[in-house]
């Protein structure tokens, strides 16, 4: 009982210890200054492996005894006696533990909890020199007590521990695994899916004896039957991904549980509204939603992900809610629980246009929080659309993308509602009003051209015109006009806006009636009718406290004093411009004004600001994924390296850009490519066309921001015999041809006649098996 200083109970580690580090060294420290600390974290997280390690680490400093007391399969009024006996106690725990420096590390709480809370409060108040390490779903909630929520591993990346743990371990089942080029990123893949649970990943590593990493990834929908088989030796809760979860369910309450399984049908995140709307019913009335959500935070199945406009955001892991997912469907609620995601859904975008209604008047902090919770619930929105297809009922989606039209068009967001918009109108549910379906086509249309697919948009314009001024729905006849005005640009066409947008009362749909009139005076390059539009804009935007409204303004008025070749104005309007967009993610203006900023550095020869502000845009370009976006940004970049010297780089972005935007060269792309040929040589210049244009998007990009350069294309194979075979004089030609001289121009430099230069490359051609002058041009400096 006790006798021994340094006896310690605590297991061998069964195989090396990975990731964790910087934790480990945490908790060293906490467990320093604390008597009483508790690991908490949702079942497989590695609760019981991070407090073996660290017993471990900290036993030469607890001379009195370290040991690991398993609590998973004790049962209630038998706690004291089983710590008793692990400890070799007969008398009581507290009078022989005494004043001993030890550490007890009572693993696995949760079935037992409050006894365990009782025996923790007692044993430290009794025993000075005692410190108690727990792990548990939930927090013992004792004075002293620290709590330590045990986090998921790290999963960004090829060196992430979550991808260390499952090299090691599919190490350890087939010797001689690791990662190559095209397993590195399928491991990645797994190891997010997995949401960086240590079981989880094991259990897959060990896999690997059996099936290859891509069929891992191919079966995850299927993760409770794939997962499931662990150790032999292994505790039963841990032998399976389903054991560890049923595990952690079977310790709910009845209320935990109902709770749960209806927040399943959250896709991805959710704010407490929502969870009171949605999850509320039979079994959990509303007022007993927040208690609920508490108690399975504390035990780790419910995950606190930072806050959404003012309030918090909540979330499952995935490997939960698959769980829950099964749960609900045994139910028989979640027809009811679909249901109920849309109505809130939409009853949020209701409360959203109205606070936009004429004589509305709201603040701009109120539709900003509209405008970031409705960012935050994207996938919310999306689920609900999903549900609404698959069940041919449209009309309570289609309201709900209609009311949140301004968060959807002129944003930048990666919505992704085109697809879905077409698939709810073709359902073409009999139910769903004239000017509901007109309001949503001219949506669609407003996407389309953003997209770019004007012939698309003017489609859907004219169709949801229709629709709503047959339904008399002024709203969307103002809507509907606006957009033919955006894309025809004529004047009757403005003019037709802006009465009926001025009939509906509505002063955001006279603000972007006028910003139409204005971008078509900019386009066409009046610029005094586009600036007095713009200051409209800027006023009505004012009186309705609107920071997009204004921002949009203050990039028009930019562009035209830039136009105008007042760089400090458009500065100043550029600046102005973004500090209204602060804490909104409008990110579309947020490029065009940092964009618009490296533009005027650019035209003042301050390449390093350029730089700066060119590189902010593209990088946001790139992770919003706006396609248009990096291509215009590829434009300014091309202008850019061009003023640095690098004439190369200029030709390859500036034919990416154009190639992405699916234009034809202009004349401003004649200024950039005039002293590339001048320096390059025009053949050097078509090969380095031939090559912007062939780049993707990414490879674009990391050209820009890394200077990395597309690999060289492969030429056409020159057999031996054949290159020999050209003369001198043919390989005279071919250096000329690659400096980019004409067949007149060679036959001056050479002093022969432009027949006799031309049958020479004719020849050449023939020889290399050729058959344009850009592939001898590309065979000559490959060669050099």
């Amino acid at each position: 009982m006790l006798r021994s200083a340094d006896f310690s109970n605590l297991p061998a580690e069964p195989n090396t210890f990975v990731g964790r580090e910087s934790d480990v060294d945490e908790l060293v420290h906490l467990l320093r200054v604390s008597r009483a600390v508790t690991l908490c974290g949702a079942g497989g997280i590695g609760k019981t492996r991070l407090a073996v390690r660290l017993a471990a680490g900290l036993a030469a400093g607890h001379p009195g005894g370290v040991w690991l007391i398993e609590l998973a399969d004790v049962e209630k009024g038998e706690l004291r006696e089983h710590v008793a006996a692990a400890l070799g106690i007969a008398g009581d725990l507290a009078e022989t533990i005494g004043g001993r420096r030890a550490l007890l590390v009572l693993d696995n709480c949760e079935p037992v909890i409050g006894e365990c809370a009782e025996l923790c409060r007692d044993l430290l108040s009794a025993c000075p020199g005692l410190t108690i390490l727990a792990t548990s779903r939930e927090p013992l909630r004792v004075p002293g007590e620290s709590v330590w929520r045990v986090p998921p591993l790290g999963v960004d990346g090829v060196e992430s521990e979550a991808v260390r743990l499952f090299v090691t371990r599919a190490a350890a089942a087939r010797p001689g695994f690791e990662l190559t080029g095209e397993t590195a990123p399928l491991v990645v893949e797994l190891c997010q899916a997995l949401d960086g649970l240590p079981l989880a990943i094991e259990l897959a590593a060990a896999l690997v004896r059996v099936l290859s990493v891509g069929q891992l990834v191919e079966r995850l929908d299927d993760r409770f039957r794939l997962l499931a088989g662990g150790a032999r030796t292994a505790p039963a809760r841990h032998r399976t991904l389903r054991a560890a979860v049923d595990w952690s369910y079977r310790l709910l309450t009845q209320q935990e549980r109902l709770l749960l399984r209806r927040a399943a049908a959250f896709r991805s995140s959710w704010t407490l509204d929502l969870a009171e709307s949605v999850c509320s019913g039979p079994g959990l009335p509303e007022e007993e939603v927040l208690l609920r959500l508490c108690d399975l935070v504390d035990k780790s199945l419910v995950t606190l992900d930072g806050e959404i406009a003012g309030q918090a955001r909540y979330r499952l892991l995935e490997t939960v809610r698959e769980y829950a997912l099964e749960q609900l469907a045994e139910s028989g609620e979640e027809t009811e629980l679909r249901r109920k995601h849309l109505t809130a859904l939409a009853r949020m975008a209701t409360r959203f246009k109205e606070s936009l209604a004429p004589g509305t008047r709201a603040s701009w902090p109120v539709v900003e929080r509209y405008v970031n919770l409705f960012d935050a619930l994207k996938a919310e929105v999306g689920a609900a659309c999903d549900w609404s297809i698959a069940i041919g009922v449209p009309e309570t989606a289609l309201g709900l993308l209609t009311d949140t039209r301004f968060l959807l068009i002129g944003s930048g967001r990666k919505l992704d509602m085109a697809e879905r918009l077409d698939r709810l109108l073709a359902l073409d549910a009999p139910q769903v009003r004239p000017g509901l379906r007109g309001q949503a086509t001219i949506l669609r249309g407003e996407l389309a051209a953003e997209a770019g697919d004007l012939e698309l948009a003017r489609r859907c314009a004219r169709t949801g015109l229709g629709l709503c001024v047959g339904a008399k729905d002024g709203y969307g006849e103002a809507i509907g006009t606006i957009l033919l005005a955006n894309l025809t640009g004529e004047q009757a066409a403005l003019a037709r806006a802006l009465e009926t947008a001025r009939r509906s009362g509505d002063r955001i749909l006279e603000s972007l009636a006028q910003g139409a009139k204005a971008s078509y005076g900019l386009h066409r390059g009046r610029l005094h009718e586009a600036q007095r539009a713009f200051e409209e804009v800027l006023s009505i935007s004012r009186e309705l406290d609107n920071h997009v409204g204004q921002s949009f303004s203050h990039i028009g008025l930019a562009q035209v004093a830039r136009r105008s070749g007042d760089a400090a104005t458009a500065k100043r309007h550029y600046e102005s411009g973004l500090r209204l967009l602060r804490h909104v993610d409008a990110r579309q203006q947020i490029v065009s004004c940092l964009a618009g900023l490296g533009r005027v550095a650019l035209d003042q020869g301050d390449l390093v600001e350029a730089r700066a502000r060119l590189t902010e845009a593209l990088v946001l370009s790139r992770d919003a994924g706006l396609r248009t976006g990096i291509a215009r940004r590829l434009d300014a970049w091309a202008c850019l390296v061009a003023a640095e010297g690098d004439q190369r780089r200029a030709v390859l972005l500036v034919a990416a850009s154009i190639a992405l935007r699916g234009r034809q060269p202009d004349a401003r792309t004649e200024v950039l490519l005039e002293p590339a040929r001048a320096g390059l040589g025009a053949a050097m210049v078509d090969v380095l066309w031939a090559e912007g244009t062939n780049m993707t998007a990414d490879q674009a990009v990391a050209c820009a921001l890394d200077g990395a350069l597309p690999e060289p294309p492969v030429s056409p194979v020159v057999p031996a015999g054949q290159e020999s075979r050209l003369t001198a004089r043919e390989r005279e030609i071919a250096d000329l041809i690659a400096r980019g001289l004409s067949n007149r121009a060679i036959a001056g430099e050479l002093v022969i006649s432009p027949a006799t230069a031309a049958r020479h490359v004719a020849n050449i051609l023939a020889k290399l098996g050729f058959s344009t002058r850009t592939q001898i041009a590309a065979w000559v400096i490959e060669g050099r």
